[in-house]
């Protein structure tokens, strides 16, 4: 006698419309997230060859430092190790573009005002500087500031110069700035209560408007 097919269950085999109905049941299907930062820039500032003393030799790994952003007023720093170049570099990549930070520039060129960095041995100074400046910076700062998209700043260490100190002294100074709009906010203001300039120069405007200039 032979057996019937049995039906499928839940959970078994079934055809296209059964894996359909289970995809509906878990609700909709998570789409592969877009790699974050497509447009950001990336540069390396050192990579280090690194020596592990081990019984029969040595290994060597390589370490590096790299920091990215989109020249619009983000960047991150991100510090990778490996044994191959390439590895080591993807990995500190990929640190830096999940730590950005958002650094408030003044026309969107400079700081918009003086600021010191420290961390560990390592101190800088940074100062806002006129139009056509340029960046004038060390080697790892210059980094920086270049793929945050700041075309004036003029930079000082004035402590140690190891690159990671240097990186970590700039970015501890980066976090501390902060602009007019967002200290009147935080202080219940108007931005021309705080800037005598721009208090001056609405003040003019007032008195034009009411002599019918």
């Amino acid at each position: 006698m032979a057996r019937e097919p049995r039906a499928a269950g839940p959970g078994e085999g079934g055809g296209e419309g059964d894996r359909r109905r289970r995809r509906s049941d878990r609700g909709p299907e998570r789409q592969p997230e877009r790699e974050q930062g497509d447009e950001l820039k990336d540069k390396l500032v050192t990579i280090n060859r690194v020596a592990k003393v081990v019984k029969g030799g040595r290994r060597f790994s390589f370490a590096a430092l790299v920091v990215v952003g989109d020249e619009k007023g983000r960047v991150g720093w991100g510090a990778g190790k490996a044994r191959e170049v390439p590895e080591a570099i993807r990995k500190a990549t990929e640190r830096a573009k999940r730590g950005l930070i958002k650094v408030p520039m003044r026309e969107g060129r400079t700081l918009h005002h003086d600021v010191i960095g420290d961390f560990g041995a390592g101190r800088v100074i940074l100062r806002a500087a006129p139009a056509g400046t340029g960046i004038i910076a060390g080697g790892p700062m210059r980094a920086v500031f270049e793929t945050l998209g700041m075309g004036d700043v003029v930079a000082k260490c004035t402590g140690t110069t190891n690159p990671h100190n240097m990186v970590k002294a700039t970015f501890s100074a980066l976090s501390r700035c902060t602009s007019p709009r967002a200290v009147a906010a935080r202080r219940g203001k108007k931005v021309t209560d705080l800037l005598p300039q721009k208090r001056e120069a609405a003040a003019v405007v007032e008195t034009g408007e009411a002599a019918g200039v």
